[in-house]
C-alpha cells in the first residue's frame, strides 16, 4: 500500500505558502508507516516544535493500473474518506533552504491521519463535495472538490504515467487554505459535507 500526497492542488493554499500555482499535478509519498487510522491520538513528535495540520479528501484505488487514461479513470477508485497530512513545517523550511528533500517533514511515522470509515464513491457527487476540519470547535479549514486545480480523475491519470497504482493505495488529494500548527491537547474533527468522519487528540 502507497500514499501518494498531492501538493498545492487548491489555488487559495498555493497562495497561502507564497507558492507558484502547478500547471501539472506535484506528487510525493509518505510510506505506510505514516498511515494512522481511525480516531486515534496523534502524539507530537520530539523531533518538531511546528507541525501543521493539512485536512484532505482521501481517495483508496480499487484496482491495479497504469498510464491510465483520464477518460478510464474513475473504474480505478471507489471509495474515499477523509484524512490530514501532517507536515512539520520547520523541518521543511531547514529542507528548503538546504536544497534537501522533505521526507523527514512529510513522511515520518502517523502523519497520514485517515478516517475509519470510508464513503463509497457512487453515493457522493465528487465534483461538488465539501469537506471541513475544526480545532477545539472552531472551523479552520473548508473545502470543496470543486476548487481542486486537478480533479481526481486526472491526478490518477498523471501518477499512473510515473508509478503503477494498486488495490489500496490511498492519493491524499490536497488541502484547501486555512492550514496551521497544532499542539498538545488539541482535538482535530473532520466533516465529509455533514458527517464527522474523525476526532483526533493531539497529545
Amino acid at each position: 500500500m502507497k500514499i501518494i500526497c498531492i501538493g498545492r492542488n487548491y489555488a487559495d493554499h498555493a497562495k497561502e505558502m507564497n507558492a507558484d500555482v502547478p500547471k501539472q499535478p506535484m506528487f510525493f509519498m509518505k510510506p505506510d508507516t505514516a498511515l494512522l487510522k481511525g480516531d486515534n491520538d496523534f502524539y507530537y513528535p520530539d523531533f518538531s516544535e511546528d507541525v501543521h495540520y493539512e485536512c484532505e479528501l482521501v481517495i483508496r484505488i480499487s484496482k491495479v493500473g497504469k498510464n491510465i487514461d483520464e477518460k478510464f479513470a474513475s473504474k480505478y477508485y471507489d471509495q474515499l474518506g477523509l484524512g490530514i497530512d501532517f507536515t512539520a513545517r520547520d523541518l521543511q523550511a531547514s529542507c528548503k533552504e538546504k536544497g534537501h528533500p522533505w521526507e523527514i517533514a512529510k513522511a515520518f511515522d502517523n502523519s497520514a491521519i485517515l478516517s475509519a470509515d470510508l464513503i463509497d464513491v457512487k453515493d457522493v457527487n465528487l465534483q461538488s463535495l465539501n469537506f471541513s476540519l475544526k480545532k477545539n470547535g472552531e472551523l479552520v479549514q473548508r473545502g470543496s472538490s470543486s476548487d481542486m486545480i486537478f480533479n481526481v480523475n486526472q491526478l490518477i491519470s498523471h501518477i499512473s504515467k510515473f508509478i503503477t497504482l494498486k488495490t489500496g493505495d490511498l492519493i491524499y488529494t490536497g488541502t484547501p487554505s486555512g492550514v496551521g500548527s497544532i499542539n498538545i491537547g488539541d482535538k482535530l474533527t473532520g466533516y465529509i459535507e455533514d458527517r464527522q468522519m474523525f476526532e483526533i487528540n493531539v497529545r
